[in-house]
Order: structure tokens, then sequence, then C-alpha cells
């Protein structure tokens, strides 16, 4: 997708049809599918930080009409990926050291928190899920060479890292978890195509894992702060490296 000048005016009229890889089915509208696929395209690095979102462009590219897709932008905004002005379009939010830190120092209250409540009134399916959530991670392989490997890993990362926090009985707070684990992940998407990561990860995760199901939360807790710090501090030093200020 070519993400050069906007260019919202003299874009096809909306009677324009959508190809069937969006389709309405009641549940996911068109909109919410291309935002699905925006949020990917944005968090994976496909569309650069900072760049302009060709509308034109974009609807020929996901062949759909310029509602849904201005649909699809519009959850992008409220979700800190995507920012309009008017007379300049819409655009790729842009990355820095200051969002970074933002991001880190939220994950480390907000992710804390979720966990505590959910080692609090989680049940026995959700440390089930925990234990499978980390055996599927642990079992997956991640080499920066060949990509295909990182973007599964990084699923199944993503979904343990929410399965450990969806026993907490609160749908606001896992909203807030989940679009900071957005943002988090396009600065861990750069740094993980260079390096695979740095640390034993797979161990942090099983002592977070194994804290929460025996209902240590002190210990639990603690080893998750750490974990997400230490990403954090990792993916700064990165961006430093690259002059992101």
């Amino acid at each position: 997708m070519d993400s050069s000048d906007d260019s919202a005016h003299g874009a096809p009229t909306e009677e324009d049809a959508p190809s069937a890889t969006f389709a309405d089915d009641g549940k996911n509208t068109i909109g919410s599918q291309l935002a699905s696929r925006l949020r990917e395209a944005i968090i994976s690095g496909e569309l650069e930080a900072g760049s302009k979102i060709n509308l034109d462009k974009a609807r020929k590219t996901f062949n759909v009409s310029l509602s849904p897709l201005r649909e699809g932008l519009a959850r992008l905004i409220s979700d800190g990926l995507v920012e309009f002005q008017d007379n300049r379009g819409y655009r790729v939010a842009p990355i820095s050291l200051a969002n970074l830190e933002e991001v880190t120092t939220l994950r480390e209250e907000l992710e804390v928190f979720a966990l505590r409540e959910s080692i609090r009134i989680g049940d026995v399916e959700w440390e089930g899920n925990i234990m499978r959530a980390l055996h599927r991670l642990n079992r997956t392989e991640r080499d920066a060479a060949r990509p295909e490997t990182l973007e599964h890993w990084e699923a199944l990362h993503r979904e343990f890292h929410l399965t450990l926090i969806s026993g907490c009985g609160k749908p606001l707070l896992l909203h807030f978890c989940n679009l900071l684990l957005n943002l988090n992940d396009r600065y861990r998407r750069a740094f993980l195509i260079r390096t695979s990561g740095d640390r034993n990860v797979g161990q942090e995760h099983s002592e977070i894992a194994q804290g929460a199901v025996a209902r240590d939360v002190e210990y639990a807790c603690e080893k998750l702060r750490q974990h997400i710090h230490r990403t954090g501090t990792n993916l700064r030093n990165h961006l430093a490296t690259k002059g992101v200020v």
C-alpha cells in the first residue's frame, strides 16, 4: 500500500462494491475487518510510523468503498495508531521515546493490576488457559531470519499476555490493556526483526505463569512488572541507536 500524499478529495464513490475478502457477516462489519488489517499493517511496520495514508490507493488496495475505509481508520484513531488533521488527512501515528516510555509505564501499572485481580478471582479454567497459552508460546520458534516465525510467535505472545489477565473480570481494564499492547507491539516488531530478542524470555514467561496459577500474587506480579520494564528498556535503547527522540 502506498502511503504517500493523502487524497481524501476526489476519491471514487461509495457505491463501489467491496470484495468478498471483506464481507459483512453481521458480526464483523467491513469497517471492523479493515481496521484489523490496517492495525496489523501499522504494528508490523508495513505502514511506516508518521507516513500519510492515501485514501484512494488504500481503497483500491482493499477493493472497498470510502465509507468502510473511513470507519476502519476512525477505530484506529481511538486506538492511538492513526491521527487525523483537517486539510491534511490521515497519517500513521509517529513513534517516539516519550510515547514508548508512557506506554511502558501504563503497561506496568494496568497489566500488573489486572494480573493481581485475575489471581484473586480467576477460576480453574483461567489457570488451565494460562498453561496452554504458555506451552504453545514456548514451543514456537522465533527466528529473525525467518519473518513468518516472528509473526506467528508474536500472535502467541500476545495471546499469552492477554490470557494472563483475562480472569480479572473488568472489561474496561482489559480493553485498555489491549490498546497498550497494540501500541507497544509497534516498537517490539522492529526490534525483533533485527535481534530475535536478547534474553531468556521463555523463562520469564514460565515464571510469571507458574506464579499466577500458584496464586502467589506478589511473586507473579513482580515478575510481570520486571518483564515489561526490561522490554521497555531494551526497546528504548534500540530506538536511541536509531536516532529516534
